[in-house]
């Protein structure tokens, strides 16, 4: 079975979209999912966008991750959880799309995205244009498959090595082969951004519990990540090289900026606001 719109596809339902401008949909997570990273419901406020710009641009182009200026993590989502998403988009045409938006389950927003931008590429160049404009068709007038993602494999940041007492490196390798890869995207295999920084938020985790004196990251949680910018794109295979840095802390919590390089180039840059769980 192709994984086209199945490995990892986060919109089964758009419920209105006024192209170019507002978007609303839904997203039913699977029950028997072992979780759902906070990183996936931001991905799910960002393919809805990207459905209505890809609308608004006749689909002869779609986004790409880019920059986001702020997500707020309210609440963590769970296996058996219904999203409703909603973007507004300030920006649509050839050449990116501008957009914030929101996750509820039920009455209560679960994560807020504010002040993100995605380039646009060429479609055919990532993905089949006739698929795609089937695909928008048929979740705006009906609903896909439910319960078509089965999660994706976890990857770390390994090789952890401490060069402060603030500080700490790593070395992320993108998986070669991926079931995701089929979905994101069919004609050039890409790593999803929002991978990237379920990784990077694990391992500022990590630094965060070294720094405070313990090993055990789950006495943390995720409140906001900031200043996300994704600088190039990572194939299959890829190789990065990870560094955290502590920039604030209290006693409360903590920010850590976390950078990737490929070789010596500059690849990603985010900061994570860490919150104490006492």
């Amino acid at each position: 079975m192709s994984e086209h719109f199945r490995a990892f596809s986060f919109v089964d339902r758009i419920l209105a979209d006024e192209s170019g401008k507002r978007i609303s949909g839904r997203y039913h997570i699977s029950p028997d999912l072992p979780s759902f990273p906070s990183a996936l419901v931001t991905e799910a406020i960002g393919q809805l966008a990207a459905w209505s710009s890809i609308a608004a641009t006749g689909f002869t182009v779609r986004p790409v991750a880019g920059i986001a200026g702020r997500a707020i993590f309210h609440e963590v989502v769970k296996p058996g959880d219904v999203l409703d998403l909603e973007a507004t988009l300030v920006k649509a045409d050839l050449e990116a799309v501008g957009y914030r938006g929101i996750a509820r389950v039920g009455d209560r927003v679960v994560v807020e995205l504010i002040d993100a931008l995605g380039p646009m590429v060429p479609m055919e160049e990532f993905d089949d244009p006739t698929a795609v404009r089937e695909r928008y068709d048929r979740i705006l007038h009906g609903e896909a498959d439910r319960f078509s993602f089965r999660d994706v494999p976890r990857v770390d940041v390994g090789e952890l090595v401490e060069t402060d007492t603030q500080e700490m490196t790593g070395v992320l390798h993108v998986p070669s082969e991926a079931s995701f890869f089929g979905d994101h995207f069919p004609r050039n295999p890409v790593f999803p951004g929002t991978l990237l920084i379920d990784a990077k938020l694990r391992f500022a985790m990590t630094l965060a519990g070294r720094v405070a004196g313990g090993t055990e990251a789950d006495s943390w949680r995720l409140a906001a990540v900031s200043d996300v910018k994704l600088r190039s794109f990572m194939p299959p295979g890829d190789v990065l090289e990870v560094h955290g840095k502590v920039e604030f802390r209290d006693e409360n919590g903590l920010r850590v900026i976390v950078t990737t390089r490929k070789g010596r180039r500059l690849n990603s840059s985010a900061r994570f606001e860490l919150v104490r769980e006492f």
